[in-house]
């Protein structure tokens, strides 16, 4: 799983609560790792596969949101591989990794491997976590027409830019001066926690801002297409609700173990002693943890899949051939590349107005089908409500 005390065994003087956890049932604990990523890495492989019988739409070319979909699939998918070569590894070569455990004899290589290791997951999973903010912001900006494919440009630079800035930044000053001298005081650790858990932390609090902000502004688009709201769009307004809801409650279910272990074995660190029979219940409740984390952080990719595309099926079509990838959806418009195209001057004044409103129609339709992608049903009710569909 992705979690700081990984980077902190790779010290030799590491502190007593990440011994404790690390000391735990590692051959458990490794191979709960390998299952768990090896199942979820299986099945969003299986979920992002073309399947037969599928008759994808026809679409000029993927929006933003659907490329980011995709991005935070792919880094759940690399980090996962991370997770089953690093545990892998800790099971089939316990001299290897015993070598890190001597102060004044760390190899080169056991080091290397457990700090190259440890950083791979910790970046992966933290650009996820990024992408994912960035979908919150770009639901937002889509449905006020202000972002399209333009912007995946700028997500891109802050994604990868901040990920690899904070995991350099966090790892520096935890192994600094050097690797045999860190973890001798909680100023060489807090900094490298504050830099993994605040992506997380930022998602769990901006993304419920933001997909609220957008389910707002996705009900007053519905009510503003034809004037009127009805049974079809404020159904489609609530599967909207859901896909968001279900996201966030994916998010929380796969990290909040992160933040309930880290806490107690803060607590545990400020202990003159941690094996003290009071502190018992604490040192369970903290091993509890620690195994539910190998367990669900590495079923994020899975279980995300689920949440922005539903269950897709079994039937997976290999044949080589050019199709549309189930995940696109409508394109979206950028703000600076015909976001308002200009209507075709009609001799009459009441054509140009419909083709005004048809236009405006098709640009509404094409932000809430962004929003509601992968869902058939949703598009079906989109485009029998849309003026299109009934002949203007």
């Amino acid at each position: 799983m992705a979690s700081p005390r990984l980077e902190t065994y790779c010290c030799p003087n590491r502190d007593a609560a990440t011994q404790l956890v690390l000391d735990f049932q590692p051959e458990v604990f490794c191979g709960v790792c390998i299952g768990s990523a090896s199942i979820s890495l299986l099945l969003t492989i299986l979920q992002l596969l073309p399947k037969k019988g599928q008759s994808p739409r026809k679409m000029p070319k993927a929006s933003s949101s659907s490329t980011i979909l995709l991005l935070i699939s792919i880094c759940d998918i690399l980090g996962g591989l991370g997770m089953i070569f690093r545990s892998s590894v800790w099971l089939g070569f316990p001299s290897f990794i015993a070598n890190i455990s001597v102060v004044n004899g760390t190899g080169v290589w056991p080091s290397t491997f457990c700090v190259g290791s440890a950083m791979w997951i910790q970046l992966l999973y933290s650009a996820g976590f990024w992408w994912l903010f960035c979908y919150a912001v770009d639901s937002y900006l889509v449905v006020r027409r202000s972002a399209g494919l333009s912007t995946i440009v700028l997500y891109h630079m802050m994604t990868w830019g901040l990920a690899v800035m904070l995991c350099v930044e966090g790892i520096a000053l935890l192994y600094y001066p050097s690797l045999s001298s860190c973890e001798n005081g909680l100023e060489h650790a807090i900094p490298h926690y504050i830099t993994t858990y605040a992506p997380l932390l930022l998602v769990l609090v901006a993304n419920p801002i933001l997909f609220r902000r957008t389910v707002s502004a996705v009900a007053s688009l519905l009510k503003g297409r034809q004037g009127i709201y009805t049974e079809n769009e404020r159904r489609l307004g609530t599967e909207i609700q859901m896909r968001f809801f279900k996201i966030m409650l994916v998010f929380v279910i796969c990290w909040s173990s992160n933040i309930i272990n880290e806490t107690l074995l803060f607590y545990l660190e400020m202990q003159p002693d941690i094996n003290e029979m009071p502190l018992k219940n604490i040192r369970s409740a903290a091993l509890i943890t620690w195994i539910i984390m190998g367990i669900l952080n590495p079923m994020q990719g899975f279980l995300f899949t689920l949440a922005f595309y539903g269950w897709t099926g079994w039937r997976v079509d290999l044949k080589w051939r050019k199709r549309e990838i189930p995940w696109e959806s409508m394109s979206s418009s950028t703000a600076g590349d015909n976001a308002y195209p200009a209507p075709v001057n009609y001799q009459s004044n009441i054509h140009d107005s419909k083709k005004i409103s048809t236009t405006d129609s098709q640009q509404t339709d094409e932000a809430i089908s962004m929003l509601s992608e992968g869902n058939t049903s949703s598009d079906e009710r989109l485009t029998r409500s849309s003026p299109i569909y009934q002949g203007w």
